[in-house]
């Protein structure tokens, strides 16, 4: 797993929800959807909580949290349409 990798939660309250990893350190991998974790407030987790993705998103464009919820809404609402 590396930065902008999409992820799943596999335990905790929000098992099933996705996520974009922003931030790596020694605590763990700094995770937000920009719903419930902002990008300027992501939530820590161990590597074993996470299930990886074969999606990577470009950090740089994602700036603001509407942004990363709209590259969010594919994984979270696989049968909906996006929202314009």
């Amino acid at each position: 797993m590396e930065l902008g990798s999409v992820v799943r939660s596999k335990v905790g309250h929000d098992s099933g929800s996705f996520y974009v990893i922003v931030k790596i350190d020694e605590r763990g991998f700094y995770i937000a959807d920009g719903r419930r974790r902002k990008l300027s407030k992501p939530k820590v987790k161990n590597i074993k909580h996470l299930a990886k993705t074969n999606t990577i998103v470009d950090l740089n464009e994602i700036n603001t949290d509407k942004k990363l919820r709209r590259v969010l809404w594919e994984f979270n609402f696989p049968h909906s349409p996006v929202a314009e």
